[in-house]
């Protein structure tokens, strides 16, 4: 790993034994694209890499010189208004009107480690030899503006770091787009990943083919949403799972973005990501400063597999902080789908009781145990016990709980408010929303304006009341709807394009200093199921519920899609009651669990309506959860076949020293006279032999790669508890042992 810079011919170097990037000085002071890629050899001259030529039309920079446009040179961070007519990186507008600047290269700074984004979720280091950072000062020499470019590439993953300071001059300023990272590739021959959809059918991959043009997704509202997630990746049109070349973009945000990708009339492709500039400005005084949040990059010369891989290693161990990020999170049971709004303190206990018997480790109270809370339009805002519902208050509750022996988690919604609530009679300034009209709303509730430090603090002293018991040790944390008609009562009208951006900073407040306070909490977060699982929120929650939908058929796409960027520690996956409530399915509870398996695991049901035969299959699985939980969550994960192109779908799990592994089979729909099937397996060691249960033979880690795991029906001697034969929504969990 190392950052080199060449003086002769103002080059910088990043690269570690996977990757390289390269980028250098051009003639007019700006930063050049040169290479990002599988690793190449340090040379002093990389310059036959950025190409010239004279193009009709073009405007140039330099007198004579018909060559250099900057309408087609590959550059790190452009601007509109210097001849680059291309999608711009950042605008930013004097006092005089104009916007145009000229930003070149004046110093960097090349330092070991990975400096803090104060206020901002960011990828860290434990030491300084797991990362080197480049700061580069770019200035704008008539208004004294400087650009700070930031770079980190780590040691041990293929992926880059980057985000952007502006630092205002001797006169203000207005920051009208700033984005996190600019891109430029030499060619368009990309199909674009994104993960796509909506409410309950969350993070669907979709592959769209690049074209002239730009190809864009975005969210502009408030929150990354399930419709598109901060994310894009592009892949060469034959890179399959496990072969081929992808770029992987991630923006560590929760709020507004912007991912796109241009091909010009010359087939140079420009990718942009960052925070969305609608409804976006700052205004910047002298003096005062402005930070992007971080965008990771990743390489990988392996398929999808292998760029997903990168981002789980880095944003499960250098994202993802705190007490709970190595160690395997408690198998939990979620009352939510068991008694929605309609429970009190004996029907909660009778479902602890039983799910202590199961072996369950964590009991969570969901919606409606605050204020006078019996449905979904009263109370938000005001956290303090339902004591119709909960005599004893929900610390009694908890206390008694935990006296069982479990633990005890508690669900809470802080940025939002019910009309019908003490904290709105009290604060009705608190939304939201132009005073002077209508506000929309959604779920029947509103949203306080988390970018003012009194909402806040406010929250912040509510929520330490219920904590401060002691007995709570999960929270489930909650948002439920976008923001629609966005205003800040009290806020100076220069300063409402910050509002958006503003807020996502107090959540992140808010979230730090609930942390700091009580170190050892695990928190979730939730919006709407799966509207807010993004980087930016692992940085304080290492899980999150994935989606609303529980159906096991649904979330295999859900959780298959989910899997592109986040880890199987993070994604929150349960087991529920049938018929399904968002579907109406009903599938056999071994299939419902083998795929919540992948995942953190829980239940979302009322134990006590269910079979002597399903509670027993219930215990049967929570043992076995515990005995592979580490594995589940933390082994290297693979992607085999998927949900979307054919159907039976698999992926699999695999431990360190490649010496187990589970692989997850699923068949939502039975064909008849099934023809012959097999699976190829991956990240086995060819060298070593494996004994497959359920088929019940011994296979080369080799063969079980090349040739495949037979799963045609036929081929199962020895089905068990994960096992599900015949008909729809079968399913199989297949456990791989080395054997001498």
């Amino acid at each position: 790993m190392a950052i080199l810079f060449h003086e002769s011919t103002k080059t910088f170097h990043l690269y570690n034994e996977q990757i390289s990037y390269i980028f250098t000085v051009l003639k007019n002071g700006h930063l050049g694209q040169l290479y990002f890629g599988k690793r190449l050899r340090d040379r002093a001259d990389f310059s036959h890499l950025l190409e010239f030529t004279p193009r009709p039309m073009a405007a140039c920079t330099f007198e004579g010189d018909l060559s250099f446009s900057l309408e087609h040179i590959r550059q790190e961070y452009p601007i509109f208004g210097t001849g680059d007519i291309r999608y711009p990186a950042f605008s930013m507008e004097r006092p005089n009107g104009s916007r145009i600047y000229d930003f070149t290269y004046q110093s960097h700074q090349i330092t070991s480690g990975k400096p803090r984004l104060e206020g901002l979720p960011a990828t860290y280091t434990e030491s300084a030899d797991e990362a080197d950072t480049i700061a580069i000062t770019l200035y704008d020499q008539v208004t004294d503006v400087q650009l700070l470019l930031t770079y980190t590439i780590f040691r041990d993953v293929s992926a880059i770091a980057r985000s952007v300071r502006f630092i205002c001059g001797k006169e203000s300023a207005k920051l009208l787009q700033a984005l996190s990272l600019c891109l430029d590739l030499p060619d368009d021959n990309y199909e674009l990943l994104e993960l796509t959809g909506t409410w309950s059918r969350e993070r669907q991959v979709k592959f769209r083919p690049l074209e002239s043009g730009v190809t864009s997704i975005h969210s502009m509202r408030g929150c990354s949403s399930s419709v598109y997630n901060p994310f894009i990746a592009l892949k060469r049109p034959e890179t399959t799972e496990g072969h081929g070349e992808v770029y992987g973009f991630s923006f560590v945000y929760s709020g507004n973005f912007l991912a796109q990708a241009e091909v010009d009339t010359f087939h140079t492709t420009r990718v942009l990501m960052g925070i969305h500039p609608q409804n976006f400005s700052v205004a910047l005084q002298p003096g005062e400063s402005f930070q992007t949040p971080e965008c990771i990059m990743v390489y990988s010369e392996e398929g999808l597999n292998g760029m997903s891989q990168q981002y789980h290693t880095l944003y499960r161990t250098r994202l993802a902080r705190g007490y709970w990020r190595d160690r395997p999170r408690p198998i939990l049971i979620n009352n939510w789908e068991a008694t929605y709004f309609n429970f009190n303190e004996e029907k909660i206990l009778e479902i602890a009781e039983k799910a202590k018997a199961l072996g369950i480790e964590l009991f969570v109270l969901d919606d409606g145990w605050f204020g006078k809370r019996n449905n979904d339009t009263t109370s938000l805002g005001d956290w303090f016990s339902n004591l119709e519902k909960l005599p004893n208050s929900v610390e009694g509750l908890a206390k008694k709980i935990t006296d069982m022996g479990l633990k005890f988690g508690l669900w809470f919604e802080p940025e939002m408010v019910n009309k019908d609530s003490e904290m709105y009679r009290t604060h009705p300034d608190w939304v939201l929303g132009d005073p002077e009209r209508n506000h929309c709303h959604g779920r029947n509730q509103y949203i306080l304006d988390f970018s003012r430090k009194e909402v806040v603090d406010n929250l912040y002293d509510q929520m330490c009341k219920v904590l401060d018991c002691g007995h709570i040790s999960y929270i489930k944390w909650d948002m439920n709807r976008s923001m629609s008609e966005v205003y800040a009562i009290g806020c100076p009208p220069e300063k409402q394009g910050t509002v958006m951006h503003n807020y996502i900073l107090g959540v992140y407040d808010l979230y730090e200093r609930l942390r700091t306070r009580y170190p050892e909490l695990l928190f979730e977060s939730c919006s709407s199921g799966g509207a807010r699982f993004d980087p930016g929120l692992l940085y304080y929650a290492p899980q999150a519920w994935t989606s609303d939908n529980t159906d096991a058929a649904e979330r295999l796409k859900i959780q298959y899609g989910t899997s592109m960027v986040y880890p199987i520690s993070s994604i929150g996956a349960h087991v529920s009651a049938v018929p399904n409530h968002q579907t109406g399915r009903i599938s056999p509870i071994e299939t419902r669990a083998n795929t919540a398996y992948f995942g953190t695991f829980g239940y979302e049901l009322n134990v006590n309506t269910l079979t002597e035969e399903d509670q027993q299959k219930i215990k049967a699985q929570v043992a076995f959860m515990k005995e592979n939980r580490a594995l589940f969550q933390f082994g290297t994960f693979y992607r085999l076949q998927s949900p979307f192109t054919h159907e039976a779908a698999a992926w699999m799990v695999v431990s360190e020293d490649q010496k187990t592994a589970l692989v997850g089979y699923y068949k939502p729909h039975a064909p008849a006279n099934e023809p012959y099937e097999r699976i190829r397996l991956m990240g086995l060691d060819p060298n070593l032999c494996y004994r497959v249960s359920l088929n019940d033979t011994l296979c080369g880690g080799d063969e079980l790669m090349q040739y495949g795991l037979i799963t045609s029906e036929h081929a199962v001697k020895s089905p068990d508890l994960n096992t599900v034969l015949g008909g729809d929504y079968r399913s199989r969990l297949y456990r791989l042992t080395a054997v001498e």
